[in-house]
């Protein structure tokens, strides 16, 4: 195991060396976690995935186009009906056998 050092800079600053960030495949902006250990900190790499918040009209979508039975259908129905939408009016494909 190669042992580097790091300074710490100003405001807490640290400069991974170039081997150990081609290595693990850090680039200019990366995210990584630091894990308070007893002995140290320990960094990992971290990944962040973005977060779609669904509109009314979006979840209503989905509702009405993932249905398979009439039966499922009139439930989605009364469903996009409580999010205060009309579902006449939500872009959706109606299964075949309705």
């Amino acid at each position: 195991m190669d042992v580097e050092t790091i300074k710490v800079g100003r405001r807490g600053a640290i400069v991974i060396p170039a081997g150990l960030r081609k290595k693990y495949g850090l680039e200019e902006g990366a995210l990584l976690i630091a894990e308070p250990l007893l002995d140290g900190i320990l960094l990992r790499p971290a990944v962040a995935l973005s977060v779609e918040i669904y509109t009314p009209e979006r979840k209503a979508q989905f509702l009405l186009n993932n249905v398979l039975t009439a039966e499922d259908y009139a439930w989605a129905v009364s469903e996009v009906k409580k999010l205060g939408l009309d579902p006449e009016n939500i872009p959706h494909e109606r299964p075949g056998n309705i």
